[in-house]
This record gives structure tokens, sequence and C-alpha cells, in this order.
């Protein structure tokens, strides 16, 4: 009998976790009927409310149910890698504890993928109904520039939830970078995928972790984990300004020795100075990322640590 595992990154989802649960119990009978044993991997990412103690009761009765736990919150990119690693079916697929992801979906993938011979099969939202307006239009801008400055296309609204076949974890697996960018990663080992649209789902309980200032900062790890654009831009600007000082230096020479126009030279060199340096402030912050996602490379820290898991852990 073939396995299928779902990994499911929780932090505090207590509220969230009752709901999960019953779901997934649901589609257990059909992939039976297909020759799919389903196993959960539960990736507790150093949660401060039940959440744990909720996954490990429902562990010790269902042989099925599997569980680790980070000393702390290393994020949902840590839990994610984790879970990736730990899973050992022949079939892994993501999904969120807060049922944004319908487990009934992951059945669907499953027929797609058999049936059209697919290595990678994912979700894709169609409409952001319940985001908040802004989030969703730098969301949507987000994709467009993303796209545009990098080699590696990203699908608009893509989700996490995707259910990929045991070669395609193992690819992504052999990149053991320290700053994951998942839906990056995903995209850049390739495989045969294909992206099945649906209405967007709320949250059934709890509330979101991702504030506008994750997404943003989330954002920013990705344009610089998948594109040297920033840096191409930087030496553009360099060479442009470069240009227009020496321009502007030519016209003031122009008119002092041909046209004997007075400049109040004071002036005119304290504007050159703070444009010029506001410029190489600019550069030197976008080469310093770079430097900084280098730095924490060379550092060759774990991307997360466990804390405890269950003993059972045959995934």
């Amino acid at each position: 009998m073939r396995k299928l595992t779902i990994i499911v990154p929780c932090y505090n989802e207590e509220e969230s976790l009752p709901l999960l649960f019953p779901a997934i119990l649901e589609i257990v009978p059909e992939f039976e009927k297909r020759g799919v044993e389903i196993s959960l991997l539960f990736v507790d990412d150093g949660s401060t409310d039940q959440t744990l103690k909720i996954i490990k009761e429902k562990a010790k009765k269902d042989e099925s149910i599997h569980y680790l736990s980070f000393s702390r919150n290393f994020g949902k990119e840590a839990a994610i890698y984790a879970g990736l690693t730990h899973a050992k079916g022949d079939y892994v697929t993501l999904i969120d504890a807060d049922l944004q992801d319908p487990p009934q979906k992951i059945l669907e993938m499953y027929d797609v993928m058999e049936k059209e011979n697919y290595d990678v099969v994912g979700l894709r939202r169609v409409t952001r109904k319940g985001e908040p307006v802004i989030r969703s239009f730098f969301a949507r801008r987000f994709y467009r520039l993303i796209n545009r400055i990098s080699k590696v296309e990203m699908v608009s609204g893509a989700r996490d939830c995707r259910l990929m076949k045991r070669e395609v974890v193992d690819a992504i697996l052999q990149m053991d970078e320290y700053n994951r960018y998942s839906k990056g990663l995903f995209s850049f080992v390739g495989f045969k995928t294909k992206w099945l649209e649906y209405e967007n789902v709320e949250r059934v309980a709890g509330q979101t972790k991702w504030s506008f200032w994750k997404l943003f900062v989330y954002a920013i790890e990705g344009i610089i984990a998948f594109s040297t654009v920033p840096l191409s831009l930087a030496i553009c600007f360099g060479i442009l300004f470069l240009f227009l000082s020496f321009l502007l230096f030519l016209i003031f020479l122009i008119q002092y020795f041909i046209f004997h126009v007075a400049f109040q030279l004071w002036f005119l060199i304290t504007i050159l100075i703070l444009f010029v340096s506001g410029i190489q402030l600019f550069c030197i912050g976008i080469s310093s990322l770079y430097l900084a996602k280098t730095y924490l490379e060379t550092k060759k820290r774990p991307v997360y640590v466990i804390r405890e898991k269950d003993e059972t852990s045959i995934l």
C-alpha cells in the first residue's frame, strides 16, 4: 500500500485543530479505497497555547498521527522544511491547520495526479475574498514584480498546499539553505505541475499570524532569494547618477565660461553631495542585504531545533 504524508505546520492553533481532525478523517476512507494509507505529521512551531497538548492526545489514540515540536518559534518556513525532512511517504502534501486548504482538495489533487500523470498538483486561489484590500493589492503587485525580475516563475495566488511525489520532495530537500522561501524553491525544482483553482476560504477559527509587515518582510526574502536584479539596479543607478553629475558639471562649465552666469557654488555642491550620498546609501543598503544572507549561510546554523517528537515516529 502506498503512503501519503500530510504535513500540518502549527503555531497557536488550539481553536482550529478540533475542526481539522474530523475534516481529515472524512477523506481517509476514500484514500484507502485507492490503496493509499494516510499519516499526519504535525509540526508545532513553538506554540504557547494548548496546540501541542491537543496533538499529543490525538497521537496517543491514533498511530497514524505524529508530531515534531520546536524549542521555540522558528517560523513557517522552518516548519515546512522540518516536515518535508521527516515525511517518508510516497506522496507528501502540506496544508494549513486553519482549514484554508480544504482537506477534500487533497483527494482531488491525488486523482488529477494519477489520471494525468503530474509530479505536482497544487492549489491556486482565484480570489482573495476576506482579505484586507491593501494586502490583496500588494500581493498581486509582488507576484508581478518577482516574475519580471526572477528567472523562476511564481504563480500568483499559489498556496503552499500541494501534493508532491517522492522525487519532488527529495529534490527540494537537496536545497538545505538557511534562508528559505518555499514558494520559490517549489518552483525552482520544476517538474510537471498542474494548478487547481478554487475560491478563497477564510479561517475557521483563530487569527492569522501573518501581519502586513510580516508579509512585506517575507516578500523581500523572496526577492532577495530569487533575483539579483536589485544589484543590477544599484549598478545602473550608480552609472546614471555619475552621468548626471558629469552632465551638470559640463553645463556649469559652459554657463560659467561662455555665458558668464554666476552660480552659488556652495549651494550646487551641497545638493550634489546630498544627492550622491543618498544613492550611495541606497546601493550600500541593497548590497548589505545580500552580504547578510551570505553571512547567515556561512554560519551553517540549523533551520530548526526539535525539542521533542513522538516515540513512534515512523512517517
